[in-house]
């Protein structure tokens, strides 16, 4: 995707930066173009195309508007530059917005750099991405006309884009198709069926990017401040590093959350609920631990014996106390129990 460039080149520069070394046939519309730090879908820019005649191998500079109105659109229809400002290329060939003008229009679009949105969570923090020697990006485009209820032609364009390279793919998953030889430019503006070969992401090493303002994602903010590098704060920043940070923090989680399972924190709860029955239950000795931590809290119950219950306990079964027989007086002569011989004799 590609919704935001800075096109700061002087209209004499660009044919030069679409490798275009003799001068155009011919220029249209140039008067309105105003180089910008911060262009954006609805601003007229220059783009290089073929000239109308089948029979010409000369060029047109041309200022169009960026953001493809279909000549098929309603004359009175309200224009949506946003819309259509950018044409995936993996279906140009079957959306009839598109299919129609590959064979005779396709144009170059050169601009110094484009602007990207790393989203975190609600924020978004773009970054400018620019060759690293500071030459001008060459993207392949499509451009159509339409006429509006006033009569006039409008000429628009759309920006082709393609999967990111794999440099990129953590910022976006689409990028510009980059034109980035003499070769690949000629090969587009030509008309041949070999175009599709360079509808593919850029993976050379020298395109580069840094997080630039905030601010110039309104389209009304311009200038150099667009493109001054900033540092993202620590918590915001959107570095691959950050996938790795989180990982950790995740990983750190889980490891807490599994802490509450342990046996430590068992340990702990065991001990507070032991030592709670002990107060109330003293001299409670069939309380058993296993393991050496419970040993330990185990050794701090505070249980009390009385000494003397503790030593009946102790006592051998033989000395027990148990209750003596009641011993007899021995017997005498007058102790003797009467007879029935004695209780007759005395009648």
């Amino acid at each position: 995707m590609c919704g935001r460039a800075r096109c700061s080149l002087r209209a004499n520069d660009v044919p030069r930066s679409c490798h275009r070394t003799a001068a155009p046939t011919r220029t249209l519309h140039i008067d309105r173009y105003k180089p910008s730090y911060n262009v954006s879908p609805g601003s007229d820019v220059p783009v290089v195309r073929r000239e109308d005649a089948s029979n010409c191998e000369g060029y047109v500079l041309h200022c169009m508007k960026w953001g493809l109105i279909p000549s098929f659109t309603k004359k009175t229809e309200k224009p949506d530059h946003y819309r259509m400002f950018n044409a995936r290329s993996e279906s140009i060939d079957e959306k009839a917005s598109f299919h129609r003008l590959l064979p005779k229009s396709r144009c170059l679009v050169a601009v110094e750099g484009f602007y990207e949105w790393k989203k975190d969570g609600s924020r978004k923090q773009p970054y400018y991405i620019h060759f690293k020697d500071g030459r001008p990006l060459v993207f392949a485009a499509l451009y159509d006309s339409w006429q509006n209820s006033e009569g006039e032609t409008v000429y628009t364009f759309t920006i082709v884009t393609t999967s990111s390279s794999s440099a990129l793919r953590w910022l976006h998953d689409r990028m510009p198709v980059i034109l980035g030889s003499k070769e690949s430019t000629d090969t587009w503006l030509n008309s041949s069926s070999s175009f599709k070969s360079v509808l593919k992401p850029y993976e050379e090493s020298d395109l580069v990017w840094y997080p630039v303002t905030p601010a110039m994602g309104k389209s009304s903010f311009d200038g150099p401040e667009c493109i001054k590098e900033i540092q993202v704060k620590s918590e915001g920043n959107t570095s691959i590093s950050k996938f790795f940070t989180k990982k950790v923090a995740e990983s750190e989680d889980t490891k807490s959350k599994q802490k509450i399972t342990c046996p430590e924190f068992v340990k702990t709860e065991h001990t507070e609920d032991l030592s709670e029955g002990a107060k109330t239950k003293e001299g409670d000795n069939d309380l058993k631990f296993s393991g050496s931590s419970y040993s330990k809290n185990a050794s701090k119950l505070p249980i009390k014996r009385d000494y003397e219950t503790f030593s009946a306990d102790s006592k051998p079964a033989s000395e027990n106390h148990v209750p003596a027989k009641k011993r007899e007086k021995a017997k005498t002569a007058d102790d003797k129990q009467a007879t029935l011989f004695s209780y007759f004799g005395k009648r």
